[in-house]
């Protein structure tokens, strides 16, 4: 009898200590992955370090594979290829001025262009983060001769002195062109790469012409602008806008399994393993104390019916 009793208490501590620890292995802690570490502010008498990027610039440059040297166009905008480095970027230039900028994406370009009146001397810059230019491309000649704007006696042209702006997900990006010739009042349609709506504007006079706008998410855009003038004579230009910050190719509500992960717990698990020779020693004990007690109870137990 006393033999049955060790062995069964024998298996029922191990046991017990086997399903904890497989309740705390199969554990499962859900934490966030959307919300970053808060970094703490700055503190008085605390140092601030600032580093800066060097590298050299691009030493390889784009080249413009369409259009054709010597090709003759009768409307614009007109669209522009070439190849070029990756993940640089890529300004266009018209008789100097830039009329366009877009990223080199899979060694490759393209964008849409417009043209002045006459002769049109198209080249190709690169541009790295740095914003270091690369080697200037090859000099693509063009013709374009159009009537509608000649009626007129004027064009109108749309141009900025950047190709490419940046701005905090979430803060107001600025954005200066300028506007030339045409009659007025004006009307401007800006795309800016986000969805819509697109952004209407009206200006009575040619010069500067402003906008901004605030990206909810980061990431790089392109962005397109359109001007027209009183007598429907436009002008194009594609522009490249860069939002700051972690970029999130998730939804704006991720679902709760997108926006959770899984972490076991090995901290509580490391406890338990080391807590497991003393709890196993204690159980030990506690058997050992229960069954002698009840060995004293049955020995007296018997003493007793022999006494009667």
């Amino acid at each position: 009898m006393i033999r049955k009793i060790r062995l069964s208490a024998w298996w029922i501590l191990p046991t017990l200590v086997g399903v904890c620890l497989l309740a705390l292995f199969g554990f499962v802690h859900q934490a966030s992955a959307l919300n970053p570490i808060p970094t703490p502010p700055p503190q008085p008498g605390s140092f601030g370090i600032e580093a800066t990027k060097t590298q050299p610039p691009p030493k390889a440059g784009a080249t413009i594979t369409t259009p054709g040297n010597g090709a003759a166009f009768s409307s614009s905008p007109i669209t522009v290829n070439g190849i070029c480095p990756n993940s640089l970027l890529v300004e266009i230039y018209d008789n100097g001025v830039m009329v366009g900028s877009v990223m080199c994406n899979n060694g490759s370009f393209s964008l849409q262009v417009s043209l002045f009146a006459g002769i049109n001397e198209l080249t190709a810059i690169v541009y790295d983060e740095l914003n270091q230019p690369g080697p200037t491309s090859n000099i693509v000649t063009v013709t374009y001769n159009d009537t509608r704007f000649s009626a007129f006696g004027a064009q109108v042209t749309l141009t900025s002195s950047y190709g490419r702006r940046a701005a905090a997900a979430g803060a107001e990006l600025g954005w200066p062109f300028q506007l030339a010739g045409g009659t007025g009042p004006y009307a401007f349609n800006v795309d800016w790469g986000d969805g819509p709506p697109q952004q209407l504007k009206s200006q009575s006079l040619a010069g500067v012409v402003a906008v901004s706008h605030t990206y909810k998410k980061a990431g790089i855009y392109n962005v397109n602008v359109r001007a027209t003038d009183v007598n429907g004579v436009t002008a194009f230009l594609q522009v490249v806008a860069l939002a700051n910050g972690k970029i999130d190719k998730k939804d704006d509500k991720p679902t709760e399994s997108a926006a959770t992960k899984s972490e076991i717990l090995w901290l509580p698990t490391a406890v338990s393993i080391i807590m497991l020779v003393p709890a196993f020693w204690l159980g030990r004990q506690s058997q050992v104390v229960s069954l002698r007690n009840k060995m004293l109870k049955e020995r007296d137990s018997v003493a007793k019916d022999k006494k009667s």
